[in-house]
């Protein structure tokens, strides 16, 4: 039978490799690999310049999904004018959003966000789609089925007044006009409605039939991409953010849909209304269905040679418009941050984007509550050690319990210690005496653990909640911490919260065991190895949470040393 003080260190140490193997895990759930930087966002593209972005059939979703298959009108487009010398390029900015629109289809073929620089060094625009020799990553959208202009085998080349649309910093809106007309007389105009202040916009499909015949169409909309990493703003060990695809389902409010999942076979589900989209880091893309429709929501993965490419979007129920009449489809994109707010005033469970894990729980409130610290004292770092220290008092009974027990314990460590020595061949009667001794003591070599597990929840939330806020990234602290998002350029955090965790194992009770000594005594150059990379807004939490634990710990020992003695 193993000792209190083994069982006590097994413990300790199962509960730091169950924490590390969690990182692991998901890491390798959701990890992905390293692949070249990419390029700046994005220029204006001149008509000369532009490239051909050609789109097979088969990357459009299927006109027949969620509804009896139906023969295909022969409508045939206008062709393009020779004299068509227009950039193929329609560039849009806003103070949000800088976007390409290509008049082939009409598809958002790049798009970055001003707002929100590369790095703190690179003030370039972070470009969060984008199509280039490298990467592809597009949104678009579109008519099909038995009279849809992109059912005919090629997308639609679209008209435009300008090459160039911009929101001014006084204007309330923007709306850019895409016009498209068949040979038999149907006038398709693909509307993109701006707001000022938002990341989101209206995609809009107004069909005016002036044709002889019924029109039948779909609107479906799709995001577009391969699998290659994001930008990232820094190295990093342990977790990686998800890159994958997620949906709202009547079963899930949260359906998160890897590439492999659909490498073998495509997903499908119905949905009234719904949304789709693509994340990564701090960061999302989606498309926000009509809520009042029932919508046949796809995601699979494109054929073709090099990189795979997937898709992921949905296709509305069917509308038909008599001649003479007009009829107006729309749809929602929404390209930026993870904000939780805007996400949820878009769209239902939409905020669930931001992924706190299964602790998110109590992981929201937490990070309301550092956004309402933060909205006080200006800035997050502050933010981040008022929240700890509020923790740390919340839970203080709870500490207060396992520093006490861990006094006792150093109180009898030395007549333990005697024990082992006396009955070193006789392991039944050491047992005997020392459960014994605790009773007489009342001591209880567990007495710490329970206290600390309870907490570790919150812990870990608040883990989840440091990592996954992008209110985070590239925000400064003070001194050398100018973007709480990436690791310490130069360390000093680590190696501070690696020095208050030895002082906090001078504290506990000395290992009567040398080799348990020197096992504990590595602990805090192992958890400094491992943060080093972390993101310097969560090592400063973990910094803040030692030395406060620290000072809890002293003040409750020195308590009971002087109640022992008294």
């Amino acid at each position: 039978m193993f000792s209190p003080e083994v069982r006590r260190i097994a413990l300790m140490v199962a509960l730091a490799a169950i924490s590390y193997l969690l990182l692991l895990a998901w890491n390798e759930d959701y990890g992905i690999g390293s692949d070249p930087e990419p390029t700046e966002a994005p220029a204006p593209i001149a008509a000369d310049d532009a490239p051909s972005v050609p789109v097979p059939a088969d990357d459009l979703p299927d006109a027949s999904i969620g509804t009896a298959s139906v023969p295909a009108a022969a409508l045939e487009p206008v062709p393009p004018a020779p004299e068509d010398t227009a950039p193929r390029q329609v560039q849009v900015t806003t103070p949000e959003l800088q976007l390409t629109i290509d008049r082939l289809g009409g598809d958002v073929v790049a798009l970055a966000l001003p707002k929100y620089p590369r790095s703190t060094e690179n003030a370039t625009p972070f470009r969060l789609l984008a199509q280039d020799g490298q990467h592809t990553y597009v949104a678009q959208s579109g008519l099909i089925g038995p009279d849809g202009v992109d059912s005919t085998g090629e997308r639609p080349l679209y008209t435009a007044l300008r090459s160039d649309y911009r929101l001014g910093e006084d204007d309330d809106e923007l709306a850019v006009e895409l016009r498209h007309e068949t040979a038999a007389g149907v006038e398709v105009i693909k509307r993109f409605r701006f707001e000022a202040g938002s990341y989101a916009f209206d995609v809009e499909h107004e069909v005016r039939n002036g044709s002889v015949a019924d029109v039948r169409a779909r609107l479906f909309a799709q995001l577009k991409r391969d699998d290659s990493t994001p930008e990232e703003e820094g190295f990093q060990i342990g977790p990686r953010p998800y890159v994958g695809a997620a949906l709202t389902t009547p079963e899930d409010r949260y359906n998160k849909v890897d590439f492999d999942d659909v490498d073998e076979s495509e997903f499908r589900a119905d949905v009234t209304g719904g949304w789709v989209a693509m994340l990564q880091h701090y960061f999302v893309v989606a498309w926000v269905a009509n809520p009042e429709e029932l919508n046949a929501y796809t995601g699979r993965r494109l054929a073709g040679l090099g990189r795979p490419l997937y898709a992921f979007g949905y296709v509305a129920p069917e509308f038909r418009v008599a001649p003479g009449a007009t009829q107006v489809v729309a749809a929602k994109l929404y390209a930026g941050p993870k904000h939780q707010d805007r996400l949820e005033a878009i769209a239902e469970n939409l905020s669930l984007t931001v992924d706190y894990g299964i602790l998110w729980w109590l992981a929201v409130p937490l990070f309301q509550a550092l956004a309402y610290i933060q909205s006080w004292v200006i800035n997050w770092g502050v933010a981040i050690l008022l929240l700890t220290l509020a923790i740390k008092l919340v839970l203080y009974p709870l500490s207060a319990i396992a520093y006490r027990s861990g006094a006792k314990m150093r109180r009898v460590a030395p007549q333990l210690k005697r024990l082992q020595e006396r009955h070193a061949d006789d392991r039944r009667k050491l047992s005997a005496e020392m459960m014994e001794l605790y009773r007489r003591e009342g001591a209880n070599p567990f007495g710490g653990c329970l206290p600390m597990l309870l907490q570790m929840p919150v812990f870990f939330a608040l883990y989840w909640v440091l990592y996954e806020s992008v209110e985070l990234r590239q925000a400064p602290f003070f001194l050398w911490i100018e973007d709480l998002s990436v690791m310490d350029p130069f360390f000093v955090l680590p190696i501070l919260m690696g020095g208050s965790m030895y002082l906090m194992q001078m504290l506990n009770p000395p290992m009567p065991d040398p080799m348990q000594a020197r096992m504990m005594k590595m602990m805090p150059f192992l958890f400094t190895a491992f943060s080093l990379f972390f993101p310097s807004g969560l090592v400063l939490y973990w910094l803040a949470n030692n030395l406060l634990s620290l000072l809890q710990q002293w003040y409750v020992t020195r308590q009971a040393d002087r109640e022992a003695a008294a």
